[in-house]
């Protein structure tokens, strides 16, 4: 099987880590073509990748990184390369990530291939929309989902959510989920898997953790928001005797502003035990050998701790209703605590993370985690018709 993949991010990773999931899962020649910012994160092996020249968005998703001529030109550019790709390798499956749910702003090289998939122009196959549980409100929440409607049935022939329905059905944040016109599969979330070769006390020596220390792990998702996180935990531990004991693992995100690293550099100096770094692999390995995971409560920040099966607090970023949304459903089921950004403080902070600490680990769940695995077998199906295709939504 032939696969290409489109993703762009343009805030954080969590699109990206979830594409990179699928296409390690996916059989056959792969190829992967991103359009967002640079990331530490390697594709799989045996994954011949396209990078378009970057284009991301403000932190409000107001508008792209470029204007005026720079942009038209490097619109040109993608739109050119993203052709030629399709056009090499005449996949049987184009698999897209999030549009049309959103990247409404990408439409300019989007359309132009998915109409010629469509005449015949570039080689007939099957495309695919990869969207997550959660999407954003918008202000029109009507012209939106009638024109998600409408690219759906020129253009695409199903769509892959990476929910559990159980969990977060698409009608959720998605009301016309009944009128989508073409089949909807349930995946299951696309979570990280743990490595078995990494044992828990392996991993604890690789981040030199004295034994018997207690291990915070502290994130910040792509760490272009969210810095106020660990700047309260690492503030809250000088100011608590056990905190301030335990080893402390910062992972401020690759695209963290230089001040905020600086800072946090800072705090953590003043600490016996604690180091801060943008980014390390292996990240759900390390949510496995923690005491205690603390972070923003992304998609994938929030799957990998769901994998691992650690104690967690996250703290949602409210842009809009994602992120509380699914740090609100389960903490209802008990498998992680939220805290508010009026907890950010040392004092409350401090006494929050005392008792996360303390309380038992989250209680084992049914929760569909292996989606990445599951997207593959969907799409080999769509493409070879070898009987009926799991996952399908029987209400869209």
């Amino acid at each position: 099987m032939r696969t290409v993949l489109y993703c762009q991010h343009v805030l954080g990773m969590g699109h990206l880590f979830r594409t990179l999931e699928i296409v390690a899962a996916l059989p056959g020649r792969r190829h992967l073509v991103l359009g967002g910012p640079g990331s530490p994160v390697a594709a799989p092996e045996g994954v011949t990748v396209t990078r378009l020249p970057e284009l991301a968005m403000d932190e409000d998703f107001g508008r792209l990184s470029l204007t005026g001529e720079a942009l038209d030109a490097v619109k040109q550019v993608r739109a050119k390369a993203l052709w030629d790709v399709l056009a090499e390798v005449a996949p049987d499956v184009f698999f897209v990530e999030l549009y049309p749910f959103g990247r409404k702003a990408f439409e300019f090289e989007l359309v132009p291939v998915l109409g010629a998939i469509r005449d015949g122009r570039l080689s007939p196959c099957r495309v695919v929309c990869g969207v997550r549980d959660i999407l954003v409100e918008k202000k029109d929440q009507a012209a939106y989902e009638a024109r998600v409607l409408d690219r759906l049935q020129r253009f695409f022939d199903a769509v892959c959510v990476h929910a559990d329905p159980a969990l977060f059905p698409l009608n959720a944040t998605f009301s016309r989920a009944a009128a989508i016109p073409v089949p909807v599969y349930y995946t299951g979330y696309v979570a990280p898997v743990p490595r078995a070769t990494r044992a828990r006390a392996a991993v604890r020596r690789e981040l030199a953790v004295d034994p018997g220390r207690e291990l915070l792990v502290v994130s910040a998702g792509g760490g272009r928001v969210g810095s106020e996180l660990p700047l309260g935990v690492l503030a809250a531990c000088r100011e608590h005797p056990r905190l301030g004991r335990a080893a402390i693992r910062v992972f401020a995100g690759p695209y963290a502003p230089d001040d905020a690293f600086a800072a946090m550099c800072d705090l953590a100096a003043n600490l016996p035990d604690a180091r801060v770094e943008r980014f390390a692999p292996g990240f759900v390995d390390i949510l496995a050998a923690a005491d205690l995971s603390v972070s923003l409560a992304g998609y994938n920040t929030v799957m990998g701790v769901l994998a691992a099966g650690c104690r967690a607090l996250v703290l949602p970023f409210d842009q809009n209703r994602e992120q509380r949304l699914r740090a609100t459903r389960l903490g209802s089921l008990g498998r992680l605590g939220l805290l508010g950004p009026d907890e950010l403080a040392p004092a409350p902070l401090a006494a929050r993370l005392c008792v996360a600490l303390d309380a038992p680990p989250p209680p084992p769940g049914d929760i569909v985690l292996d989606g990445a695995a599951r997207t593959a077998r969907i799409l080999r199906q769509l493409v070879t018709g070898d009987g009926s295709v799991s996952g399908a939504d029987p209400d869209a």
